[in-house]
C-alpha cells in the first residue's frame, strides 16, 4: 500500500520566511546541511508515513480543529544534540499548546499511529551539526499564527503544503 510522509506545521508567508533566513545568517556555516529557505517551518505534529489513502479523511478531521489566534516568539537558537540539528524557537504560547493538543486528539480518533513527542516550538535551521551553535544577539520575530498547513514530505523535493487551515474559518483555504 503506497504512503505519503506527513506532517502539520505553521507555514511562514514570505515576512516570516525572510526573518528566519536573517537570523539563520547569523550562524554563518555552522554545517553544509543548511534548510532550504522553501521548507523552513515549524512542525506542530509530525505524522510520519501514512497510508495514502488516509490522507483525505486526515484532512477531513483537522477541518474541526479550531485555530485561535496568538503570536509566537522565536527568541533563541537552540542545537538537539542527538538529532544534530541548529533550531530557531521560543516558548510556546497557550493556543498553540491547544492546538498542537487537539491535532493530536484528532489524529488518535483515526487511529493513527504518529510520533507523540512533547511540543517543542522550532524551526529547523541547519541539520548535521556537530556542535553546539553560537548564541548571536539578534531581535525576536514575532509569528503571528494564522493558521496551520498539512504538509507533505517527498525525498529530494519542496515541501508541498496540501491544505491550509485559517484562523477562525472551518474548513479549508
Amino acid at each position: 500500500m503506497p504512503t505519503r510522509r506527513l506532517f502539520f506545521a505553521l507555514w511562514p508567508d514570505e515576512g516570516i520566511r525572510a526573518g528566519i533566513v536573517a537570523r539563520r545568517d547569523l550562524l554563518r556555516r555552522v554545517s553544509r546541511r543548511r534548510v532550504p529557505d522553501h521548507n523552513l517551518h515549524l512542525t506542530l505534529l509530525f505524522l510520519g508515513n501514512q497510508p495514502a489513502d488516509r490522507v483525505g479523511a486526515i484532512a477531513a478531521v483537522a477541518n474541526d480543529v479550531a485555530v485561535a489566534s496568538c503570536t509566537l516568539r522565536l527568541d533563541r537558537i537552540g542545537w538537539f544534540p542527538r538529532a544534530r540539528v541548529a533550531w530557531l524557537g521560543g516558548d510556546a504560547p497557550a493556543a498553540l499548546n491547544e492546538l498542537v493538543d487537539d491535532l493530536k486528539s484528532a489524529m488518535t480518533a483515526l487511529d493513527l499511529t504518529f510520533d507523540d513527542r512533547p511540543f517543542r516550538p522550532h524551526v529547523t535551521l541547519f541539520r548535521q551539526v556537530r556542535q553546539r551553535p553560537p548564541r548571536p544577539d539578534f531581535e525576536p520575530l514575532d509569528w503571528p499564527v494564522s493558521g496551520f498547513s498539512l504538509v507533505e514530505s517527498i525525498s529530494g523535493r519542496p515541501y508541498q503544503v496540501l491544505r491550509t487551515w485559517c484562523v477562525g474559518s472551518v474548513g479549508e483555504r
